[in-house]
């Protein structure tokens, strides 16, 4: 499998080191630049790719690497650089180039290396194709391209959104292709990687016992189909599941999901973000640490230069990514788009805890009281669920979230009346927040242990749909 290693500085590497890391191959081998510069490879003389290179990007928020690499992982003071080199699949050798090229660069920068055993500074020897044959550029990411998919195989322990998935999803979108992340079973996805594989036709594909394949968020059998994986059917045309996707055992974690839509006026002073910050000051104790577009999230928190990212990409929507401090984990992804009515933020935070920590579910009202009053709150949906603390996808089964409340913000009221969104049909008494005049409501739907919440909620959003 593809082997990333990293080399961690407390200074960017310069060009000079970055050169004698690419000596790491001798003098024979070549290099080019791909995506506008971002990322070096070094090529045998034919063209193919054996080690591709991102451009260093410093990280600000602490706990990131830990959160993405392991606690074990040893690193500079914060902020710190972060040099990622990608090994191809397509060469013995590539690993081994990889690790030297980032043991160069740490050695030379007095940092570390991630994984620790990769890092080495022997120069190695490539035996290389002589036939002459030129080699199309290979996109960094991509370990196997076909007319349906492009797949990514990846060995770490967690994989996470990181730029180069990014690049790699958005290239298999715009050539209408599926993106595939191909992983061992002891891995786990973060929640943005997750939600970027779990629309269709995208995969995570996790290889079980033998020579077996299976869907590492459905629990589908797979099968390679020439140029994609495709469910292994039963006798009667249905869908197995693996063996492998097993519930995961009751540990008594848990993860508190908040999912928010704010709306605003589209002026100059708009400031976004404001929401988000909000939310975690309530239920975490403190603002976010950190923001970004990819993992790892290393931009200290501010809105006001999110908010200058979404401005320059509108109209275009902006997805961004928002992690919190070390105490406890949390992460949100947040869309802003640019719509006739406004500017809409869609936000879903999820924080972690441990089978012996309270979940803060009697802050959830009054969080809902702020963004109403202050944060232009169309609705929020809170949800609890059986999950891991640190917030990572098993290649197992998970039971689904349980709603705990919804609420309703104050346009939102005014649009369906207040008398009838205050009479749901059912034993539920909503609270009414904010001002009299243009009130929020928030419905209580239960403590999220007992699935008769989707009961609630599906009740509640059939008596307010009738009633626009």
């Amino acid at each position: 499998m593809t082997r990333d290693v990293i080399a961690l500085t407390p200074t960017m590497p310069d060009p000079k080191t970055v050169l004698a890391g690419l000596f790491a191959g001798g003098p024979d081998l070549e290099v080019r630049t791909v995506a506008d510069g971002a990322v070096v490879q070094l090529c045998t003389p034919d063209g193919r790719t054996l080690v591709s290179v991102e451009a260093p990007f410093l990280v600000h928020t602490l706990g990131e690497a830990q959160r993405l690499l392991g606690r074990e992982v040893r690193l500079p003071d914060v902020p710190f650089w972060w040099t990622e080199a990608r090994a191809s699949t397509a060469y013995e050798e590539a690993e081994r180039l990889a690790g030297s090229f980032a043991g160069r660069v740490a050695t030379v920068l007095g940092g570390t290396v991630w994984p620790p055993e990769a890092a080495h500074t022997d120069v190695v020897s490539v035996a290389t194709d002589e036939s002459g044959e030129a080699q199309a550029a290979t996109p960094p990411a991509v370990d196997a391209l076909t007319d349906d998919t492009a797949v990514v195989i990846q060995d770490r322990a967690v994989v996470a959104m990181t730029s180069w998935l990014s690049d790699a999803l958005r290239r298999a979108t715009a050539d209408g292709r599926a993106l595939t992340i191909v992983t061992p079973p002891h891995t786990t996805l973060t929640l943005p990687t997750r939600i970027a594989l779990q629309g269709h036709p995208n995969r995570w594909v996790v290889q079980g016992p033998g020579a077996g394949y299976y869907d590492g968020l459905s629990g589908a059998e797979l099968h390679w189909q020439g140029t994609a994986f495709a469910p292994v059917l039963d006798a009667d045309g249905g869908t197995r599941v693996a063996d492998s996707f097993k519930p995961v055992p009751n540990t008594g974690e848990r993860q508190l999901i908040i999912y928010l839509r704010t709306r605003h006026d589209a002026d100059e002073g708009l400031v976004l973000g404001g929401a988000l910050e909000a939310a975690f000051r309530r239920l975490t104790g403190a603002p976010p640490a950190g923001w970004g577009t990819a993992e790892p999230i290393s931009l200290p928190w501010s809105t006001r230069q999110l908010t200058g990212l979404a401005r320059s990409r509108a109209p275009r929507p902006t997805w961004l990514l928002t992690v919190g401090g070390t105490e406890c984990p949390a992460l949100a992804t947040t869309g802003v788009t640019r719509t006739t009515a406004g500017v809409e933020e869609e936000i879903t935070l999820t924080l972690g805890y441990g089978a012996d920590e309270p979940v803060p579910l009697d802050a959830v009202q009054p969080l809902a009281e702020t963004l109403a009053v202050g944060h232009g709150l169309m609705s929020m949906l809170t949800s609890l669920r059986a999950a891991r603390r640190d917030l990572t996808v098993p290649p197992r089964f998970e039971p689904p979230p349980v709603p705990a409340a919804f609420t309703l913000g104050p346009d939102a009221v005014r649009d369906i009346g207040l008398a009838h969104a205050g009479r749901p049909p059912m034993n539920i008494s909503p609270v009414s927040l904010g001002p009299a005049a243009a009130p929020a409501l928030h419905y209580p739907l239960g403590d999220g242990s007992d699935y008769s919440g989707w009961e609630h909620l599906e009740k509640l959003m059939s008596h307010l749909e009738a009633g626009k």
